[in-house]
């Protein structure tokens, strides 16, 4: 079912997974255009940001070499990271379930005359052959919006090859235990951080229109382990000096107390 519903009430509630997959697609389907409006000039047409704080790619680095390298990007949204890997020299595929969010993407090509190939796909079912893949990434993309997104990363491991690198960004567990505000009203915590319901937005007949999933830092680790992949490192990005954009509960006053993104690397063995 196609949620087309005003938002009657928000809030931490159980949720069918199945409408919930559902209703996270017809959202991204239908907000694409407004989601860019507000958020594209900040991640730019062809730019790599992580994430809110403002750590790029150039400078971090986090996916190694990519020059002649096949990048997979999962949810990948309008595909601005994978536009930017192109110009790095690498051989990327971006893919996304969000047919809205691949229409801007094309839109985004002919703005910047740089085309990547891109494929609507499942996550959770990926359209590759195994081990056809040197590095998968994703900034924000599908995990945090899956219910079983310990799924995404069994694909992963099966499509990268032996020593292939998995990167993936997702909010940082601790911000659940906080209001999504990012004042001060965002600095004392009003539920406990292992309390993993999820977030959910449903409509005045009570269907879901979105949902999030919470996973905690040691729920990430056992999901990227039990993939068969080999954790490298946990980056905390801190708020850049100079950065005074405020995304959703993302800002500078809270940025400067409490971390808002984590990124996970890991590699397949090999």
């Amino acid at each position: 079912m196609v949620h087309t519903g005003a938002v009657e009430w928000a809030g931490y509630d159980d949720v069918d997974a199945r409408e919930a997959t559902r209703a996270n697609r017809a959202w991204w389907d239908a907000n694409a255009e407004e989601y860019l409006s507000e958020h594209g000039e900040f991640l730019g047409p062809a730019d790599f940001r992580w994430c809110p704080e403002g750590l790029r790619e150039a400078d971090a680095r986090l996916l190694g070499e990519v020059a002649g390298r096949r990048v997979l990007e999962v949810g990948a949204g309008a595909a601005q990271c994978s536009r930017w890997l192109v110009g790095e020299g690498a051989h990327v595929l971006a893919m996304d379930v969000s047919a809205g969010m691949l229409a801007r993407a094309r839109t985004l090509d002919a703005a910047t005359g740089v085309r990547v190939p891109l494929v609507q796909a499942d996550a959770r079912a990926l359209p590759l052959d195994d081990a056809c893949v040197d590095v998968a990434f994703t900034a924000f993309g599908a995990i945090p919006f899956l219910p079983d997104a310990d799924r995404v990363h069994a694909e992963v491991a099966r499509v990268l090859r032996p020593g292939g690198r998995w990167v993936f960004a997702v909010v940082h567990p601790v911000r659940w235990a906080f209001p999504d505000d990012p004042t001060e009203e965002g600095l004392t915590a009003t539920r406990s951080y292992f309390d993993r319901t999820p977030y959910v937005e449903v409509d005045a007949e009570g269907e879901p229109g979105y949902a999030e999933f919470h996973r905690t830092i040691g729920d990430h680790v056992r999901e990227v382990v039990a993939a068969g992949l080999v954790l490298d490192d946990v980056v905390e990005p801190e708020w850049s000096p100079d950065n005074e954009h405020v995304w959703g509960g993302w800002g500078p006053v809270r940025g400067r107390y409490l971390p808002g993104t984590a990124i996970f690397r890991a590699h397949a063995p090999g």
